[in-house]
């Protein structure tokens, strides 16, 4: 049963990427947003910005740019799903025999390398500005797990949206807070240097947990208790999002 699900999510996740290939503007659109952020903020208000840190400023603003990048990316996910749902794909798959499961695993794979694709370019244009850093393999490593699981816990959140959607717009309207969400955490500034109850919000929601712990990997500092509230997060996320995903999948298919 294993290897007939893995074998039908392949064939799936297949099908999908050579989708991307023949437009592989979809991963340069991902990338162009997080980059004209990156050069804004880096060169024309990073010299207002004080950080406290330092180091230079792209290297405290690589991180929640790397976020954004993926909130822009899962967008497509919901948008494709949509798509597959209206053009009656779903019940064409639902005649053979395939595993239910792979349909949804399938545009969710092809998010994750679409993602880590967009996110090299990032990081190869950050490089270029100026970034730098002394990081590990093992601390490499676990920077990309942290973003592997955050791209796993949105794109989950993006099937949810592709589900439920009635329109197109509505099916990719969802990533706008999600894009919105760095601003107000530690990603841009330090979050001692806004109002008392944007501070308090800024401390409290994920992204400055997940945006701290990736920095301190990448400056070989102590990660502290952040990266446990990032993997809390990011863990309880994904998990209530696939539990949502599937049950709306399962009433999809059972109504069709």
């Amino acid at each position: 049963m294993t290897t007939h699900v893995l074998a039908d999510t392949g064939v799936l996740t297949g099908r999908s990427l050579r989708h991307i290939l023949r437009s592989p503007d979809t991963i340069i659109t991902t990338a162009v947003t997080p980059i004209a952020l990156m050069l804004l903020f880096v060169y024309v208000l990073g010299g207002a910005i004080n950080t406290g840190a330092s180091g230079s400023y792209v290297n405290y603003l690589l991180p929640g740019i790397l976020l954004i990048t993926i909130a822009s990316g899962v967008a497509y996910t919901s948008y494709r799903l949509f798509l597959d749902l209206q053009g009656g794909i779903f019940e064409r798959f639902q005649s053979m025999p395939i595993a239910r499961s792979s349909v949804l695993w399938g545009h969710v794979l092809t998010s994750l390398v679409a993602n880590i694709v967009s996110m090299a370019i990032v990081v190869g244009v950050a490089l270029i500005m100026g970034f730098r850093t002394g990081a590990s393999v093992a601390a490499w490593l676990a920077v990309a797990g942290i973003l592997i699981l955050f791209t796993l816990a949105l794109t989950w959140l993006a099937v949810i949206a592709g589900l439920s959607a009635k329109t197109v717009d509505g099916a990719s309207a969802f990533s706008y807070p999600l894009i919105f969400l760095p601003f107000i955490s530690s990603a841009f500034v330090p979050t001692d240097s806004m109002p008392g109850p944007v501070a308090w919000f800024a401390e409290n929601q994920p992204v400055t947990s997940i945006v701290n712990t990736i920095r301190a990997l990448f400056e070989q500092q102590p990660v502290g208790g952040d990266i446990w509230i990032a993997l809390a997060w990011l863990v309880g996320i994904l998990v209530i999002a696939y539990a949502f995903a599937m049950t709306i999948y399962r009433r999809k298919i059972t109504a069709g």
